[in-house]
């Protein structure tokens, strides 16, 4: 892959002066897929805040997770659907100093907020729909790494996200380890487990086996899957909580005046679901979501690279690790996995009630993992 002296300026691409936190367009040219699968022209949506500097070496890549998107840090409006997803990290004083540092964040490959995915116009002008290709997350970061040669980012500065956008940091540090200086891997692993693939099993199936589905082939058919991709996220937001949570939360209570014992009422905790589901239908793909969901099945570091600790030896950047002590998804064993085959790693444990979405929902300790850790000013020597 050949690094750029500088951003390609096309009509969609970063300049310096650009507004910060406005969605910006960059086409990366084809793409050949791990699976088999080839798409003949990808664009990437992304936002950036503050500014690169002369030597390009401030830059911190932030990666999202599942239905997340480029949308860190900023109101909603403006071509988004939702508020930044980790506001308050990003600005002057905050962890992610945009007084010091360049801050980026694209929409990951196969996703439904502006990059290439399952709705975008396929060469033929129709959507894609069910002919997207198979995706997984090692092609994602091939993606990012083409935007960073753009942008004429040779290294970051960090690498860093949850979850799915924690599988793509520690992807990046084994395969581009000459490009990350640290990598933040919070509440992830290093291979989808048997437990979160069958979690994800129910989920497809809800949104494949729905009427409107149309075998991926929806769009101009309708409302689309939208009661299958809402069971799918009431399946999934069940584990992303912890069951002390919704326990203390919840309870047995019924939703308002409704009766849940023979009138056909709900329980509150039933209501809190059905809530989840009507957010994600206002905001997200289905077929996205089985791209997406797909992808984190196929996460495996050591895939082809004789097992899970040979690709971490790869590994040279700063690695910090961070688990949820109450993550009933991705629980703490796996950060400590990760963490153990890299003995000069950092792990730190983020204490919640929350369950996996601790890492979104604690920002104070979050951000001070970031500060000390991650995104350190007096690390910037050591990048050039």
């Amino acid at each position: 892959m050949t690094t750029t002296s500088g951003p390609r300026l096309s009509s969609g691409a970063w300049r310096e002066g650009d507004p910060p936190g406005d969605r910006l367009f960059e086409s990366i040219g084809p793409a050949s897929l791990e699976a088999g699968g080839w798409l003949p022209d990808v664009t990437v949506a992304y936002e950036t805040w503050g500014t690169l500097s002369p030597g390009r070496d401030n830059a911190i890549l932030v990666e999202h997770a599942l239905t997340g998107d480029s949308h860190v840090h900023g109101p909603a409006g403006n071509g988004h659907a939702t508020a930044g997803w980790w506001d308050g990290l990003i600005g002057p004083g905050c962890p992610f100093d945009t007084d010091t540092h360049f801050v980026v964040a694209a929409n990951v490959l196969g996703g439904c907020q502006g990059t290439t995915g399952p709705a975008s116009s396929a060469p033929d002008g129709r959507p894609w729909g069910s002919r997207f290709p198979f995706v997984t997350i090692r092609d994602q970061v091939a993606v990012e790494a083409r935007l960073a040669d753009r942008l004429g980012i040779r290294r970051w500065r960090a690498v860093l996200g949850g979850s799915m956008g924690g599988m793509r940091a520690l992807e990046w540090a084994v395969t581009h380890p000459d490009r990350v200086h640290t990598a933040v891997v919070l509440a992830s692993t290093a291979y989808a487990t048997a437990e979160q693939i069958a979690w994800c099993q129910p989920q497809l199936l809800a949104i494949r086996s729905d009427p409107d589905f149309c075998g991926g082939d929806y769009y101009d058919r309708g409302p689309g899957p939208q009661a299958g991709l809402g069971i799918a996220r009431r399946i999934a937001h069940v584990t992303y909580r912890s069951e002390l949570e919704l326990h203390d939360r919840f309870g047995r209570l019924s939703q308002g005046s409704e009766n849940p014992l023979g009138g056909g009422g709900r329980f509150a905790v039933e209501s809190y679901l059905d809530h989840h589901a009507g957010k994600i239908n206002g905001r997200f793909d289905a077929n996205s979501y089985l791209v997406l969901t797909e992808a984190m099945n196929s996460h495996d570091i050591g895939r082809d690279r004789g097992g899970v600790a040979a690709a971490l030896r790869r590994v040279t950047s700063r690695l910090v690790v961070a688990s949820v002590d109450s993550d009933r998804l991705y629980p703490p064993r796996l950060s400590a996995e990760i963490a153990a085959a890299v003995p000069s790693s950092e792990h730190h444990t983020i204490t919640s009630p929350h369950g996996h979405d601790g890492f979104l929902i604690e920002t104070d300790q979050v951000g001070a993992i970031l500060r000390t850790a991650a995104v350190n000013p007096a690390a910037a020597s050591e990048i050039r």
